[in-house]
């Protein structure tokens, strides 16, 4: 015997009992009968409506990860293949016949060249400097490192940059190190 039975079974045993307002009775158990199948059909939809919307939000989730792999690997090779240029400018040349004079102003002007190429290239993927020498300190972007006095009275001047600063793609990568007036 099922409890749904068990408990039909005692209300009629109370209905017998009670001698006159059984009708009254058998009606609004009758009724509450009714409310209790139609409460517990909303709850099994309820509880498949909820069911559902858990696993589309499981896959949902594990698709966001695929994606955002499937991202970071499209970004990496665009960002390695930009780069390439800069590693072939690091690649040794015959310098054998020339001078060591001409060969060190090679150097130089090859290894700005290829600064200025590799800046080139992060900034196209959003990487940008953080402004600092004569801008006022902002703690969101630089630190300071040290304190130094100033004649023309202005605090809080960023003096001197010790080591520069970056932003990627609005963000801050590195806060700039410098050298604050007081």
């Amino acid at each position: 015997m099922t409890e749904e039975n068990k408990n039909e079974q005692e209300i009629k045993y109370e209905d017998e009992d009670d001698g006159g307002d059984s009708g009254d009775l058998a009606e609004k158990i009758k009724k509450l009968k009714e409310r209790l199948k139609q409460c517990q059909k909303e709850r099994q939809e309820y509880l498949i409506g909820w069911q559902r919307c858990q696993a589309d939000f499981i896959n949902y989730k594990r698709r966001q990860e695929e994606q955002m792999a499937e991202w970071s690997k499209l970004f990496g090779g665009g960002l390695i293949r930009d780069l390439l240029p800069v590693l072939d400018g690091l690649e040794p040349r015959n310098y054998a016949e020339q001078d060591a004079e001409q060969r060190g102003k090679e150097m130089v002007s090859g290894i700005k060249m290829i600064k200025e190429q590799l800046f080139s290239v992060l900034k196209k993927h959003g990487l940008e400097e953080i402004k600092a020498i004569g801008e006022k300190f902002n703690p969101e972007w630089h630190e300071a490192i040290e304190q130094v006095k100033t004649e023309d009275g202005e605090e809080n001047i960023i003096a001197e940059e010790i080591q520069k600063g970056y932003m990627l793609s609005g963000k801050v990568l590195r806060v700039a190190k410098v050298k604050v007036t007081k």
